[in-house]
């Protein structure tokens, strides 16, 4: 029974864990998609130009909200380590967000505003599965568990009574 109940407060804080990351993850889409149209249309940047400094915005935005709000009852020593590995992985998260946009424009020629912000979501969103795979694995690890307390002296007590 205390088995099934374990799994049951594993699978509540991995669900607790993937909102937070979602309510993160959701407005950091919004900066992101926000600042890449802003980008695109008043600046001369070509599309994936603008797509990238886009994301160096969006990725500044998550690191906040992630690091306070969806994981900030995780270890907070070695920030810069933290650090490192954030970027290290949103820079591959990156990559794989820019990347498809930049096939999709350059080598299947979308580039209408339509398919760049259909292919810069899609982006994001196949680099959202990895991101959150990394940040929690490698980034924001969990803290390790309380050792169990051993019971109260008067309690093993009062079990030989019984």
């Amino acid at each position: 029974m205390s088995d099934s109940g374990g799994m049951r407060t594993r699978v509540q804080r991995l669900w607790r864990e993937v909102a937070k990351f979602g309510v993160v993850g959701g407005l950091g889409l919004l900066v992101n998609m926000v600042a890449f149209n802003l980008l695109r249309h008043s600046t001369s940047l070509p599309v994936v130009r603008a797509s990238v400094l886009a994301t160096v915005i969006a990725v500044v935005f998550n690191y906040i909200g992630l690091r306070y709000f969806a994981y900030r009852d995780r270890e907070k020593s070695g920030r810069a380590r933290e650090m490192g590995l954030f970027l290290l992985f949103s820079l591959v998260g990156a990559v794989i967000e820019n990347g498809i946009l930049y096939a999709a424009t350059y080598g299947a020629g979308w580039n209408s505003s339509l398919e760049s912000n259909f292919f810069k979501f899609f982006g994001i969103a196949v680099a959202t599965l990895f991101r959150f795979w990394s940040y929690r694995t490698w980034v924001f690890r969990t803290l390790p568990a309380p050792p169990e307390r051993a019971p109260a002296p008067s309690s093993l007590v009062k079990a030989r009574r019984d």
